[in-house]
C-alpha cells in the first residue's frame, strides 16, 4: 500500500497581536492509498485545523504535508489549489452548496472545473446514486438538510478524487439522517477505492474507520485501528 498522505512534525501557532496560540504541536502519521481515518478529540482540540493542514486549504508554521506526492509546504496558494482541484474532494458540516445552482449543477463544479467533458452524467449517476434522482433541478433553499449533504456527498465524489476530507459530515443532521449519509459515503468511498479521512466528534461513526488518532491539546495521544470497521 502506497503511502498517499504523510504528516511530519507538523505544529501551527496563531498570532493575536503580542500573544500566541498553539493550535498543533509536532503532528505526525501517515494514511496508505484506499484507507479511512478518523480524528477525533474534544472542541478545541486541533482537529479541523489538522484537517486543513492536510488538505492544503492552509499552511503550516513547522513540519511538512506530503499530500498525493506534492510537498504542501513548497507551493504557494495557487499551486495548493491546483492540487485540491486535482486530487481532492470535501464534505462540510455546513454544506457549503453555492445557493444560484441547482442541486446538478452544484455537483457538476469540481469536474467542470477540471475539464473532465463527463461531468453532467457523471454528476447525474451520482445523484441517483444518493436518492436524489428526482431532486437535480432542486436549489439547496428547497432541499432538507439532509438532502442539500447528499448533494455535498455526490460533489465530493464527482472529480473521482484519491482522498477525501470529511468536516462533521453529520453534525447539523438528525440521528436516522445522519446515519443514511454515513452509509452513503461508506459504501461511495468502498467503491470508488477513495482514500478517506473525517473529523468527527462521533465515536459511533469513527469506529466505521479503519484507523482512529486522537488528539488532546494539538498533539496525538493515540493512533489505533477502529473497533468496527465498516464492511
Amino acid at each position: 500500500m502506497s503511502t498517499i498522505l504523510a504528516v511530519e512534525n507538523l505544529s501551527q501557532t496563531y498570532r493575536s497581536g503580542d500573544r500566541s496560540l498553539t493550535v498543533l504541536k509536532d503532528v505526525s502519521f501517515s494514511i496508505g492509498t484506499g484507507e479511512s481515518l478518523a480524528i477525533v478529540g474534544p472542541s478545541g482540540s486541533g482537529k479541523t485545523t489538522l484537517l486543513g493542514l492536510c488538505a492544503g486549504l492552509d499552511r503550516s508554521v513547522e513540519g511538512s504535508v506530503n499530500l498525493c506526492g506534492e510537498v504542501l509546504n513548497d507551493l504557494d496558494e495557487d499551486a495548493r489549489a491546483a492540487v485540491r482541484n486535482q486530487f481532492v474532494g470535501f464534505i462540510f458540516q455546513n454544506f457549503q452548496l453555492i445557493p444560484t445552482l441547482t442541486a446538478l449543477e452544484n455537483v457538476m463544479i469540481p469536474a467542470e472545473l477540471n475539464g473532465k467533458k463527463n461531468a453532467y452524467s457523471r454528476a447525474t449517476e451520482l445523484l441517483e446514486k444518493v436518492g436524489l434522482g428526482d431532486r437535480m433541478d432542486h436549489y439547496p433553499t428547497q432541499l432538507s438538510g439532509g438532502e442539500q449533504q447528499r448533494v455535498a456527498l455526490a460533489r465530493a465524489f464527482c472529480n473521482e478524487p484519491q482522498i477525501l476530507f470529511a468536516d462533521e459530515p453529520t453534525g447539523n443532521l438528525d440521528e436516522s439522517t445522519g446515519q443514511l449519509v454515513e452509509q452513503l459515503l461508506f459504501e461511495l468511498n468502498q467503491e470508488m477505492g477513495t482514500t478517506l479521512v473525517i473529523v468527527t466528534h462521533d465515536l459511533e461513526l469513527a469506529e466505521k474507520t479503519q484507523r482512529i488518532i486522537q488528539l488532546k491539546g494539538g498533539q496525538v495521544v493515540a493512533d489505533r485501528p477502529a473497533a468496527n470497521v465498516a464492511q
